[in-house]
């Protein structure tokens, strides 16, 4: 794709703030970023609205940084605390009703498909765990079971932060909130185990505090989802306004949870284990 996408027309350039001029001018297109290249160039403006500490803000950034081809991706993305990183980031961003986003995801990138036929544009679903295991679960599963060829990606802080705090299905139980002072009665909904048996060639579980790996999870289920089939990567992004903690622990109470539920783990199928070894050969 041309930079021609991603630049404002004259007539608006110097209308817009600064740090939209930034995204354009230095961010994240052409060139495969890592980690360690954080800070070098724009995928966020810097006055994102979200809490200071937010888990959800940092999985977006390390997500948006490791897009294979940032240009030609187009991330969507429903109502939650992920909108406000997202709607403000240096990709195309579609923002849809609460929990249809896999649904509009599929119609997309079939339209993409037969738009471009000879181009890879990667469909994305980035959105939070009430969209993709409460009131999206449904539409989610569904494109899985169709063999939809987009990669979905949950930010999972166990909370619904922007509305108050109430409880969602990948609350751990017992934990209680401002909206749910007794604690949840059930478990976490076990969404991974449900990908790896409901049509997913890729999936991982992964937490914020392991940047390395979350970033290859993501740009692992990105182009295997190209050919092979749909993919899921779940983020652990605890959220420090709605868990009581101090927003400087985010990583701390991450790097916690890997040592009991939210241990590091990925599924492969065969086909998706051998596309990406031709793809990196």
């Amino acid at each position: 794709m041309s930079e021609k996408i991603i630049t404002p027309v004259k007539e608006f350039a110097e209308l817009l703030p600064q740090e939209y001029k930034d995204l354009v001018n230095e961010g994240p297109f052409f060139e495969r970023r890592n980690k360690k290249d954080l800070g070098t160039f724009k995928e966020l403006i810097d006055e994102h609205p979200h809490c200071a500490g937010c888990g959800v803000a940092l999985g977006v950034r390390l997500s948006l940084a490791a897009l294979p081809t940032p240009e030609d991706t187009l991330v969507i993305g429903t109502p939650g605390c992920s909108f406000f990183g997202l709607a403000q980031a240096a990709v195309h961003y579609s923002n849809t009703a609460f929990g249809n986003q896999n649904a509009v995801a599929s119609g997309l990138k079939r339209m993409l498909k037969i738009r471009f036929p000879d181009q890879h544009k990667d469909v994305v679903v980035m959105v939070g765990d009430g969209a993709i295991a409460d009131i999206g679960l449904d539409l989610t599963l569904h494109s899985w079971f169709r063999r939809e060829k987009i990669a979905t990606i949950m930010l999972d802080n166990e909370v619904y932060g922007n509305t108050g705090g109430q409880e969602s299905g990948m609350s751990k139980q017992g934990q209680a909130f401002n909206m749910a002072p007794t604690g949840k009665k059930f478990p976490k909904v076990p969404i991974y185990d449900i990908a790896k048996i409901s049509g997913c060639v890729y999936a991982v579980r992964v937490t914020v505090a392991s940047p390395q790996k979350l970033m290859r999870a993501i740009r692992n289920s990105i182009l295997i989802a190209r050919e092979v089939g749909p993919t899921y990567v779940q983020i652990y992004t605890p959220c420090p306004t709605n868990l009581k903690f101090p927003s400087d622990q985010t990583i701390k109470v991450a790097k916690e949870a890997e040592k009991d539920y939210y241990a590091y783990e990925e599924f492969v199928t065969q086909e998706a284990a051998d596309y990406l070894k031709d793809y990196e050969s």
